[in-house]
């Protein structure tokens, strides 16, 4: 592989047996920052609500499994709609799919193990919880499509990485409530933001392809952007944990996340690929700092 990517084929990866390598790199195992972006609003709803320390552990543990397993299950599906594509774009060209380390049946079969795993992890919760994860799999089949039809893909995006929030208030509850779709809400406009600086790696060789993003729509509007979405997510951030009666300490304790949000804006640049990786990657902290808040807040 040549030129800008960012696939990790050395370190772990590189330690495995040859055979297992491409669907490590097929499902992004050896970029683990997507299925701690997927489970991270997960972790904001058991940090608000979870009944207790030790089924607040036990309900982290399974949705980390199954984070893990379905962004990977994502990231084949993403892969099959768009290995032609992935072949003209400098960062995508050396994927299992794009590249024939991996057959389409090859990767249909590793798709359904993965969902196996997802559904193991699903049947150990609620039946509410079971019903709203549920909800998810026609956007995350969809999402590929969106990239193709529309200049807002990364809504469709938005959508489905903060359905953690829902599903995860649902199985620490039984049940959802408007501090749920609130989470929800925030984890939308977090994403949407998010993404928008992931696509920027991409803007140049997408305008080729036809391709279409919220970085390519907004251009050097981005920044401007990035604080209407973030204040959006800080603001139904606030409206949750007051509608779930936390203390207040838990506003103060958001200044950390609020800090590394606007550090993103700040130090954006939008022509920079390896700048605009490291920003997104950063939300990790984001995403645990917000958790941490909550947590802030019930003690």
């Amino acid at each position: 592989m040549t030129g800008w990517t960012d696939i990790r084929a050395s370190g772990w990866v590189a330690r495995l047996p040859p055979g297992w390598r491409p669907y490590a790199l097929l499902g992004r195992f050896d970029r683990p920052i997507g299925a701690w972006l997927l489970l991270l609003p997960g972790f904001w709803a058991f940090a608000m609500v979870a009944p207790g320390w030790g089924e607040g552990l036990r309900l982290a543990l399974l949705f980390t499994i199954g984070a893990f397993a379905m962004r990977a299950a994502g990231c084949v599906v993403n892969d099959l709609w768009d290995r032609d594509l992935d072949r003209q774009v400098e960062r995508t060209r050396g994927r299992p799919l794009a590249a024939g380390m991996v057959t389409p049946f090859q990767a249909l079969v590793f798709l359904a193990a993965l969902c196996l795993v997802g559904l193991l992890v699903l049947v150990q919760l609620p039946l509410a919880a079971i019903f709203v994860g549920l909800g998810s799999l026609v956007l995350i089949a969809l999402y590929p499509l969106a990239k193709r039809v529309t200049d807002w893909p990364q809504a469709v995006l938005g959508l489905v990485f903060s359905w953690a929030a829902p599903t995860g208030y649902a199985a620490a509850t039984g049940g959802l409530a408007w501090p749920a779709l609130l989470l929800w809400a925030a984890g939308f406009f977090w994403i949407l933001g998010y993404d928008t600086i992931y696509a920027h790696q991409d803007r140049l060789d997408d305008a080729k392809v036809g391709v279409r993003s919220t970085a390519l729509r907004l251009g050097a509007g981005t920044g401007r952007f990035l604080i209407l979405c973030y204040a959006a997510m800080l603001a139904l951030l606030v409206a949750a944990g007051l509608l779930a009666g936390l203390h207040w300490l838990f506003l103060p304790a958001l200044l950390p996340a609020a800090a590394l949000l606007a550090r993103q804006v700040v130090t954006l640049d939008i022509d920079d690929p390896e700048r605009c990786l490291m920003l997104f990657r950063s939300n990790r902290e984001v995403g645990f700092a917000i958790a941490l808040a909550f947590l802030a807040g019930r003690l």
